[in-house]
């Protein structure tokens, strides 16, 4: 039953995966369209063709790989100094410069002169390419909204779940019994019992978890200190000495770190509920995700050394670690065959294709030809340049010819690749585990 709920959530992350690849690939269709530039094929996948079928002068099909997806535009370059628009055979001599034009205007036919994606006005390329980021970062926002507002997130709250027995380091092995030399910890010794709601700490009324963790780890150890417990509808005052223990440091969005510091312990373990988000609370959870999310992508150089030593000499994954469409679908399988409510489950798979789309769009919007942002960057120094000669009264130096930078998309589409094919091999040897 295991392997079958894995395989399940696996196959619910593809088709999610299908769909973004699909809806990205809608927005660049559309607004081509819109401008009037003829885009002969729109595929969802890579390799072979599985299915298609032409609707206008637009072939739409899937192919074998889902790994990607594109729609081909007719004229993506300016014609080369002898001004021709036709295709011209290929010759394996010719400079990838000149390759890439010829393919750009293989498909050109009688009348589509006028059709060619380079002679549109460089604020419409900016929209034909922004079209398709955009659209990914529209399904993350309406799946991220879905779940914080329908679903909820899992959160700390001031109730007790477990009252730890002794005082240890926190990272040490949870026991109810204490070793030898081992002293009660003091949320114990006070009668702290789980189910207990803390109500203020130290005169302090607590609304969070965050607030009490934060009031514990300030207190001055070996001082005495009030606190005020709900039980069974009934309000206690207990006194509680906290004492200096060894406790993890938080990052910025109050999440624990392998890092750890010296701070007051009480020793008690928060309930962990799932609390719907107000819109207001969801849409700055998404700016801290999306935050998170750009220090990510501009981190993963940093990352490649650690990964390296990951897929090819053991060492341990990082939970922070780069993850491929290979891990995030094991992930993805993995929690759906936990032993679970089902909701929960879906509630994960909905989070990793809504992260999935945010990811996509960052890393598309990268000014780096071949990706949508380099494409982007090249219309608006063309719209620079054209603006600067009207100011200077200088000849309009035409259209930007994206075509002489292929040189340097090829070293990234290779970079990318190589990137690509390693964080694979560590998704595959040594994958993120999950808890």
């Amino acid at each position: 039953m295991t392997a079958l709920m894995t395989i399940l959530g696996i196959a619910i992350f593809a088709f999610g995966l299908l769909v973004s690849i699909a809806w990205h690939e809608l927005g660049h269709l559309t607004w081509a369209k819109v401008f009037k530039i003829r885009v002969p094929q729109y595929m969802v996948g890579f390799g072979p063709t599985i299915w298609s079928r032409k609707k206008g002068d637009t072939e739409y099909g899937i192919k074998a790989i889902p790994l990607g997806g594109y729609i081909r535009m007719i004229g993506m370059f300016p014609p080369g100094k002898d001004g021709k628009v036709t295709a011209r055979s290929t010759s394996p001599w010719r400079s990838m410069i000149e390759d890439a034009r010829e393919q750009s205007y293989e498909e050109i036919l009688p009348g589509d002169e006028t059709r060619l994606f380079y002679t549109r006005k460089p604020w419409q390329k900016v929209i034909v390419m922004f079209a398709g980021p955009f659209m990914n970062l529209v399904l993350a926002f309406g799946l991220f909204l879905a779940l914080f507002m329908g679903f909820g997130m899992a959160k700390a709250v001031p109730t007790v779940s477990y009252v730890s027995a002794c005082v240890l380091a926190q990272g040490s092995a949870t026991t109810d019994t204490c070793p030898t030399g081992a002293k009660a910890s003091p949320a114990a010794a006070a009668g702290i019992k789980p189910g207990d709601k803390v109500v203020s700490y130290n005169g302090d009324a607590i609304s969070s978890y965050d607030q009490l963790q934060s009031d514990i780890r300030k207190s001055a150890p070996g001082v005495t200190i009030p606190v005020v417990v709900e039980r069974n509808g009934t309000q206690y005052t207990l006194k509680v000495t906290p004492v200096e223990n060894t406790v993890y440091v938080d990052d910025a969005n109050g999440n624990p770190t392998s890092k750890t510091t010296k701070a007051g312990f009480v020793g008690l373990s928060p309930v962990t509920t799932t609390v719907p988000l107000s819109f207001g609370d969801s849409m700055s959870q998404m700016y801290d995700m999306a935050k998170t999310g750009v220090h990510s992508v501009l981190a993963l150089p940093s990352k490649i050394p650690a990964l390296w030593d990951s897929a090819f000499d053991g060492a341990p994954r990082a939970t922070d670690s780069p993850v491929g469409v290979v891990g995030v679908a094991r992930v993805g399988g993995e929690a759906f065959a936990m032993k679970a409510p089902l909701i929960d489950r879906f509630a994960f798979e909905v989070q990793l294709l809504a992260g999935l789309n945010l990811s996509l769009f960052l890393l598309n919007m990268l000014p780096l030809l071949p990706l949508d942002g380099g494409h982007i960057a090249g219309a608006l120094w063309e719209s620079f340049r054209r603006r600067m000669a009207r100011l200077f009264r200088r000849p309009d130096p035409g259209h930007f010819d994206v075509a002489k930078l292929m040189p340097v998309a090829y070293v990234v589409a290779g970079v990318f690749l190589c990137f690509t094919v390693l964080v694979m091999i560590a998704d595959v040897v040594n994958p993120v585990q999950i808890g």
